[in-house]
């Protein structure tokens, strides 16, 4: 069975730096096409950042330029660097994976396995 776990949310002041983990379990995962997404109070689940193969990367517009998503494929781990935080990234985070690369990479539907999520806050 496909286990995604993340780690590493909490607390952070804003202009902080914080790096969450997805480690997957029940496959080979160098593969796959795996993301982030989030989900504030209130609102729906949105797409962060995924990560397909060495060289496809896709960023939601919020997040361009302070957001990565290393991959560690010998550890079937994939990370989502944050940097220069924000108090609007406050959010649960959720990493998503899927055997695909789909057009549609941006839509929930698009990924197959999903994590339990990890917090993050970002204060002001």
């Amino acid at each position: 069975q496909v286990q995604l776990v993340e780690s590493g949310g909490g607390l952070v002041q804003a202009g902080g730096s914080l790096r969450l983990s997805c480690a997957a379990s029940g496959r080979t995962f160098s593969t796959y096409a795996m993301g982030w997404f989030r989900q504030a109070p209130g609102k729906e689940r949105e797409f962060v950042i995924v990560s397909w193969s060495s060289s496809t990367t896709k960023y939601a517009d919020s997040v361009k330029g302070r957001f990565t998503i290393p991959r560690d494929n010998a550890k079937n781990t994939v990370y989502l660097q944050m940097d220069s935080l924000k108090p609007e990234d406050t959010a649960v985070y959720f990493c998503a994976a899927d055997p695909h690369w789909r057009s549609n990479y941006q839509s929930r539907s698009s990924y197959q396995y999903w994590g339990q999520g990890t917090q993050v806050t970002v204060s002001s």
